[in-house]
């Protein structure tokens, strides 16, 4: 049986040939015509007809299974197109679906059978040894990769500035995408393809991309940051676009990875505060430099309505301040935190500025390298621009922020104050000092004209005062008037008169008390409260004069430490000098009587004088041996 068996296998051969040839002979008509219907579905696909080829597609590939399982597997050079045939047609389907949104508004039909086609295909199965087709991903790959290539394809150039622009023209383009998606394109598709959900994340992370690449490249403008950092935060997922209740819950993208992740915020945030620092120091320099220059003008300073003296200067530099904090409360809290620290610490640098310009400008005016036609106008004119600052300084600070937050620009402020009010009294200190010259003397005693001539020329250097508003004008009189009181000090205590009798030294505390009177009514009449004024120390050295018996001076000095605690040795030394008529031993006695008892303390409230009165070094028979000037 088994060399039988084995006699028969050439017999068995042919007779398989023999079967093969009869299942050609019959399939031969069809098997003549593929090349025509190959040619035919190119014919379709090129024409756009894509159900029509796909169905002469899976006609030729049943006739290639008809074929292929009679012949054990051979395959016939015939069917050697249906390959590259197949993928033309799965090509034609994934541009079709490539552009479906077009096609959705002009020609629905195509789109509908690129999707069928799909679809159909998915569930067919073939005994074939062919590799997958899965042109139902394929189709859901190309709706998403042409939704992105026709928002976000190119890449994305923009010019400084235009960023906005095109946000705004997505704001736009986008929500209008996602309604043509769910009114158009989902009736086109399967249910399970979930269109609008598929569309909105596929917005969403094709913007994601594209915000990304931008970050990456050169570094953008304060405003394009800023549009950038709104837009995202807050016009993206608001209800004007991904947050409409229109687009319904499938559009939803909050869940999603949000457009810029924390670090971009870091870095689009200290982007922006860098570039409007530099852009704030600029604006702020050529205010200052614009103010700067008026000061050597021929004409005054100008007035508001009231009378004083005004400039825009201070609203512009708090206007510039406070918009750009208020603007940026639109974004975010932590981009204002940045913004306002950096508004305030911008405006410390200002008035740093600004009151070196006002030492320059007094250095140059002083040395005559510059003569201001009106300098002492000029000066009381930044008093006021200093306390419009002062007064309105506190719109920089935003809801929340910490009261603490102003602290070192209200201390620049009341620096700035002091150097005003400095320069104002050097000025008039330089108006008083001859006069002071001659101060005391035979003539001062006799006659009150020295101190006319004093008052006089205060009241000329004071009357512009009344151009400065309170509260500097108050604080601007009382230095004036401490001023002329420690001038007249300052001249008591250089020894330039000695009293030669009982007589001259009444008449000298007269004197003392004539003055202060004459002190008291000038600066009453420049508005001038009395409880703050310096005159009355006059009236306590009239005292210390007019005592007949000199071995009570010990008394009178120490009532004098008691309202004048920062009066010296050296300062009761001068004014014995000008007795003429104290002992040594009296003068020590009285000198004693400054150390004795509990030494009193300045108190809140006490202005210095003594202190800041200097006299002759006196020799050293006139000094206590523990006291300083021993």
């Amino acid at each position: 049986m088994a060399e039988a068996t084995e006699t028969l296998k050439p017999l068995r051969e042919q007779v398989a040939q023999h079967k093969q040839l009869q299942v050609l002979s019959q399939l031969l008509p069809r098997l003549r015509a593929v090349p025509a219907a190959v040619a035919h579905t190119r014919t379709l696909i090129g024409a756009q007809r894509l159900l029509e080829a796909y169905v002469c597609l899976r006609e030729l590939e049943q006739l290639q299974e008809e074929t292929w399982a009679p012949l054990g597997g051979l395959e016939l050079p015939v069917f050697e197109g249906l390959g590259p045939l197949a993928e033309a047609l799965g090509q034609a389907v994934e541009a079709a679906a490539g552009v479906a949104g077009r096609l959705a508004r002009e020609d629905p039909a195509l789109l509908v059978a690129a999707v069928r086609v799909a679809e159909v295909d998915a569930r067919h199965t073939t005994s074939l040894e062919l590799p997958p087709r899965d042109w139902r991903r394929r189709c859901l790959q190309a709706l998403q990769e042409g939704l992105e290539r026709t928002h976000f394809g190119t890449p994305l150039l923009l010019e400084p500035g235009a960023l906005a622009g095109w946000l705004e023209a997505l704001r736009v383009a986008l929500p209008a995408e996602l309604a043509t998606a769910e009114a158009l394109v989902a009736p086109c598709c399967p249910p399970h393809y979930k269109v609008v959900r598929l569309w909105a994340h596929t917005l969403h992370s094709g913007l994601r991309r594209c915000l990304q690449q931008l970050l990456e490249g050169p570094k953008l403008g304060a405003a394009d940051a800023f549009a950038l950092l709104h837009w995202t935060l807050h016009v993206y997922l608001g209800p004007e676009m991904m947050g409409s209740l229109e687009l319904g819950p499938e559009a939803d993208v909050s869940q999603l990875e949000p457009l810029l992740t924390p670090e971009n915020i870091e870095q689009l945030e200290a982007m922006f505060v860098t570039q409007i620092q530099v852009n704030v120091a600029q604006w702020l320099q050529k205010a200052l430099d614009g103010e700067v220059a008026e000061w050597n003008r021929e004409q005054e300073p100008g007035t508001d309505s009231s009378g004083f003296y005004h400039s825009p200067l201070p609203a512009i530099v708090l206007q510039i301040l406070e918009e750009n904090i208020r603007v940026t409360s639109l974004v975010s809290e932590s981009l204002q935190r940045r913004v306002h620290g950096m508004a305030l610490s911008e405006l410390g640098t200002f008035l740093r500025s600004f009151s070196d310009a006002l030492i320059r400008f007094s250095r140059d005016h002083i040395r005559g390298e510059a003569m201001a036609p009106h300098y002492v106008p000029y000066l009381l004119a930044t008093l006021n621009y200093q306390s419009a600052l002062s007064s309105s300084v506190s719109v920089l600070q935003p809801d929340g922020a910490a009261s603490g937050d102003l602290a070192p620009v209200e201390a620049g402020l009341d620096e700035l104050q002091r150097r005003i009010c400095r320069l104002v009294l050097e000025a008039l200190l330089a108006e008083l000092q001859p006069l002071f010259e001659a101060l005391p003397s035979r003539r001062w005693l006799s006659s009150p004209e020295l101190l006319d001539d004093v008052c006089e020329r205060t009241v000329r250097f004071c009357q512009d005062f009344r151009r400065v508003r309170n509260p500097a004008v108050q604080l601007l009189l009382a230095e004036a008037e401490r001023t002329v009181v420690l001038q007249y000090l300052r001249a008591l205590m250089q020894g330039r008169l000695v009293c030669r009798g009982a007589d001259e030294r009444i008449q000298a505390a007269q004197r003392l008390q004539n003055d202060a009177a004459q002190l008291r009514e000038l600066f009453l009449g420049l508005g001038l409260e009395e409880s703050v004024q310096c005159a009355p120390v006059l009236l306590s050295l009239r005292d210390l004069l007019n005592l007949r018996d000199p071995m009570l001076l010990g008394l009178e000095v120490a009532g004098l430490r008691q309202k004048f605690p920062d009066v010296s040795e050296d300062h009761v030394s001068a004014l014995l000098d000008l007795r003429g008529d104290v002992s040594r031993e009296q003068r020590l006695a009285a000198l004693s009587s400054l150390q004795a008892g509990p030494q009193p303390s300045l108190s809140a409230g006490h202005r210095a004088l003594f202190s800041l009165v200097p006299v002759p070094t006196p020799a050293l028979s006139s000094c206590l041996p523990s006291g300083p000037c021993a």
